[in-house]
């Protein structure tokens, strides 16, 4: 093979968006060449890794922070339903694979884990009650219920009433149709399938460097990690899916719409426990309110998780903060994000996130008594000797400029693509891979806006609700959900 040669798309990096938008171009346009570049010896090891991410199908069935309360005392699902809405996406096009050979068994992915909501005190009963009136009627949150008796909620989830004060003034939710998902074996399936249609995965490749070149090319440099080797290679079209990595390789990219972009990195903790006794007591995702000044990422969520087979539990995230932008990188990545277009946008949202800044302190400086403490408030059984903290992945959220406030720590995902369309890359975090699908289906519409209309019969035989909005047809929503939960064996 020539030193340089030219192949029509580059992933950067082995995660799950990669491996989805590759997925779906080796379906649309099977007779473009594709190559992938991951720095690490193996994909899926960053945030798509499981134990670096919850396994939440974050479909707002349980996440709160998608429906928060407005300062006049009112609720709106609205947030909520159109995230529901892009994880049916998702879960469409997963259907799809399983159905078509390309995923294997579903459970080595996907299992049905209710998703649950926990709050206590008066207040935050009310508001519940609010959230629960707000999605009646709404198709896709078919099924949700609602209780504020203890016999109930131990019922649902033993461990949350467990010798908890029977005067205790608790309420939860639930709903039977929430999953867990494991991003990493997902990731690794994915990334198989689209090797056997001709993709080159090439791990322990590193790319340092692109430029667009005046034929509309980029060239990309690659460190070859095995031996040390330069390579180069020139791509039609560049996906920099990197997490944490993207915006310096955007930077780097020269594109003017990266300009004005930070990122503000978040790292994160969890308990774990695989003691058998407990394990078996709680089935499923418990989340609760996120603390005062908190990122929504760290609300706190009792979860169960199956990965490789194995059922454990986690608690968390406890929140802490490191310069890095990847688990595996170095500590100078924020110090090198730094350029003069971001600095301003930077320094606006360091003034206006003192709450987050002291949330962040008290989370690095918090014990083991206090991180059980906080896990106690969920399962007041909880023995120290059960649990063991592990390290989760970074999550680096996007700063960017606003024109009323200079900068905006945002707590979403975002799309970054060049004017002509030969390049894009993704920001942010949360709700990150459950919605890899709508996400990627962003990018090509960017991208590719020339070649959607030759290619949407094909979206709509993997993706039949393509186009269209689940939650405006009651009889639509119950056909996908259940055709998908049959697919995916999981509950309807």
């Amino acid at each position: 093979m020539n030193s340089e040669d030219t192949v029509d798309v580059v992933l950067i990096g082995g995660g799950i968006m990669s491996a989805t938008l590759g997925s779906l171009i080796s379906r649309l346009q099977p007779d473009w060449s594709i190559r992938l570049y991951e720095r690490l010896g193996r994909v899926a090891q960053e945030s798509s890794n499981p134990w670096n991410n919850a396994g939440t199908g974050h479909a707002a069935l349980c996440e709160l922070n998608y429906m928060p309360e407005a300062a006049d005392g009112t609720v709106s699902a609205e947030k909520a339903v159109s995230i529901n809405e892009q994880f049916q996406v998702s879960r469409q096009y997963w259907a799809h694979l399983v159905e078509s050979g390309a995923l294997s068994e579903p459970n080595s992915f996907i299992n049905s884990t209710p998703h649950m909501t926990f709050v206590r005190g008066k207040s935050n009963i009310e508001y519940l009650k609010k959230r629960v009136d707000a999605l009646d009627g709404e198709p896709l949150f078919a099924g949700l219920e609602y209780s504020d008796d203890l016999d109930t909620i131990a019922e649902w989830a033993p461990l949350l009433a467990k010798k908890r004060n029977p005067r205790a003034r608790i309420a939860a939710t639930r709903i039977e149709s929430g999953t867990d998902v494991d991003y990493g074996a997902l990731t690794v399936q994915m990334l198989r399938d689209i090797e056997s249609r001709g993709a080159e995965i090439r791990t322990d490749h590193q790319v340092t460097w692109l430029k667009r070149q005046k034929d509309g090319t980029w060239k990309l440099r690659i460190r070859n990690l095995v031996g040390n080797t330069p390579e180069t290679v020139r791509a039609r079209f560049v996906f920099v899916g990197a997490g944490g990595g993207a915006l310096s390789l955007l930077q780097h990219s020269g594109i003017p719409e990266i300009k004005g972009y930070g990122g503000f990195p978040i790292s994160g903790q969890f308990l774990r426990t695989t003691n058998p006794k407990v394990v078996a007591q709680h089935q499923a995702k418990v989340y609760g309110k996120a603390a005062v000044g908190a990122p929504p990422m760290s609300v706190p969520h009792l979860d169960t998780r199956v990965v490789d087979g194995e059922t454990s539990l986690l608690f968390g995230p406890y929140a802490g903060f490191t310069p890095k932008f990847l688990k595996s990188s170095t500590w100078f990545d924020l110090p090198f994000s730094i350029r003069l277009h971001n600095l301003v946008p930077m320094l606006q949202v360091g003034l206006r996130n003192f709450d987050l800044v002291r949330y962040l302190v008290s989370e690095l400086l918090a014990s083991r008594d206090k991180k059980m403490k906080a896990l106690r408030e969920f399962m007041p059984t909880a023995k120290s000797e059960d649990w063991e903290l592990i390290t989760a992945g970074q999550r680096v959220q996007v700063m960017k400029k606003d024109p009323k406030r200079g900068g905006v720590l945002q707590f979403g995902t975002e799309v970054i693509s060049g004017a002509d369309g030969s390049i894009a890359g993704l920001l942010g975090a949360s709700p990150g891979a459950s919605t890899a699908v709508p996400i990627m289906l962003e990018v090509m519409q960017k991208c590719f806006p020339d070649r959607m209309a030759e290619w949407e019969p094909k979206l709509r035989e993997m993706i039949p609700s393509y186009g269209t909005t689940l939650s405006d047809d009651p009889d639509a929503a119950a056909a996908s959900l259940a055709r998908t939960a049959a697919a995916l064996q999981i509950t309807a």
